[in-house]
């Protein structure tokens, strides 16, 4: 087996694209029994976030071309139009991404934790949904100790900059006084809530949380002097909104044109700012058209992204070090499971001739041949037995002027006899 990784992200595909691909928690579960029962695909875990959508996997020779067109399959989405924008990983290249991307090294927003949480969850459920196995389960808890491990060791979290602290940023920018203003939040997950506190932090007059579940909704609005309402209830406090930042798992958008429109016209047309965080899209992308509002997208915040990130490209460099190295070790390991192989195979075979010839001592024994006797047979003929097929490739390897094989021989019976002299 070898690990593969096929997936997309901000960086190959537009927005459009990666909502396509994207999957939702509800369909997680049958997305992975769905990969499992493809042929030669023996672990998967699916990874989807706003900024990625990425595949996993332990498999056969040949497997990358199964997972890239299982990806756009399952969504019903022609392979040709998918393919263009898949990138591939595999081997080391695949232990390398996955060690870059927990630790944030392939976020949008350089070195953000957020990323963290969700590969860990993504794990949890492709282990709850038994997708995983030896390979991906080492790897991936792996992945999880270089993260801790750069977290501690470098700077790289030391900003607070994430696509929340950057939305909260843009806010401030068209709003200079953010105390007289009020913001809902559509959705309750770890991104909101963030954006909730940099909003707070920022002096914000007033928190709206909405959520389909109300009772998670009031969880969040209760930790910044805020109030919860349903999605249901979005249409009946739009108007109220200064600020809406949405992200939800929702495949569909929560927020049409026509609600704004007629939100727009009980606030006299004053200018209402929107960030769309999710992906697949919370807001049409039609209220983007609307005078007085302004809709920015994940994709377009790009640019205040930009602006955090100086202070982490030195802790960046040490980081890249760190994953260098543990991506080296776990290479080291699974190079250590073909050793493991070939011992246990070997220890199989010389437990078998042991057996067989300790048989016939047993009989000669048994027929009254003298002990003595009997001992040396047994020392002379098991030493043959296990000394025949090496004894055998190296002469073989003498005839044919093989100096590594029998280099090798010297090195690993610990012979100590020098280094063989080269063929001429």
């Amino acid at each position: 087996m070898k690990l593969l990784i096929v997936g997309l992200n901000h960086k190959t595909a537009p927005i459009e694209v990666r909502e396509r691909l994207a999957f939702g928690p509800d369909i997680i579960a049958g997305a992975l029994r769905d990969l499992r029962g493809r042929e030669g695909v023996h672990e998967a875990v699916v990874v989807s976030t706003c900024n990625r959508t990425e595949l996993y996997c332990a498999v056969d020779d040949g497997g990358e071309e199964t997972v890239r067109h299982w990806l756009g399959g399952f969504h019903g989405v022609e392979h040709e139009r998918v393919n263009p924008f898949l990138y591939a990983h595999a081997g080391r290249d695949a232990v390398t991404h996955l060690l870059r991307v927990a630790c944030g090294l392939d976020s949008m927003v350089l070195g953000e934790p957020q990323i963290l949480g969700q590969v860990k969850s993504s794990f949890h459920t492709a282990t709850d949904c038994t997708a995983t196995g030896k390979l991906l389960c080492r790897l991936f808890q792996h992945a999880f100790s270089v993260a801790k491990t750069v977290r501690t060791d470098t700077a790289i979290g030391s900003s607070p900059v994430s696509v929340a602290f950057a939305a909260v940023s843009l806010a401030r920018q068209i709003f200079s006084d953010l105390s007289k203003q009020t913001a809902m939040l559509i959705g309750a997950g770890e991104t909101i809530e963030l954006a909730a506190r940099h909003l707070h932090q920022n002096g914000v007059g007033r928190i709206i949380v909405a959520n389909r579940t109300v009772e998670r909704a009031h969880e969040v609005a209760a930790q910044f002097d805020g109030f919860a309402i349903a999605l249901t209830e979005i249409a009946n406090h739009l108007a109220d909104a200064d600020i809406v930042i949405a992200s939800t798992a929702s495949p569909l958008p929560v927020l049409g044109k026509g609600t704004v429109e007629r939100a727009l016209k009980k606030r006299k047309h004053r200018p209402m700012f929107m960030v769309d965080i999710a992906v697949p899209r919370d807001i049409e992308p039609e209220v983007g058209t609307l005078d007085d509002v302004y809709l920015y997208t994940i994709d377009d915040l790009q640019g205040v992204i930009d602006e955090g990130l100086r202070s982490r490209q030195a802790a960046a460099v040490e980081a890249e070090e760190i994953v260098a190295f543990h991506a080296e070790e776990f290479m080291a390991w699974m190079r250590s499971l073909d050793a493991a192989n070939v011992i246990q195979d070997y220890r199989q075979r010389a437990e078998v001739l042991r057996d067989e010839v300790l048989e016939r001592a047993k009989r000669q024994l048994e027929a009254g041949k003298p002990a003595a006797d009997v001992l040396a047979f047994l020392a002379h003929t098991l030493t043959n037995k296990l000394l025949h097929a090496p004894s055998t490739r190296l002469r073989q390897a003498a005839r044919e002027g093989d100096a590594e094989i029998l280099e090798a021989a010297n090195e690993l019976f610990a012979l100590e006899l020098g280094r063989v002299a080269q063929p001429h």
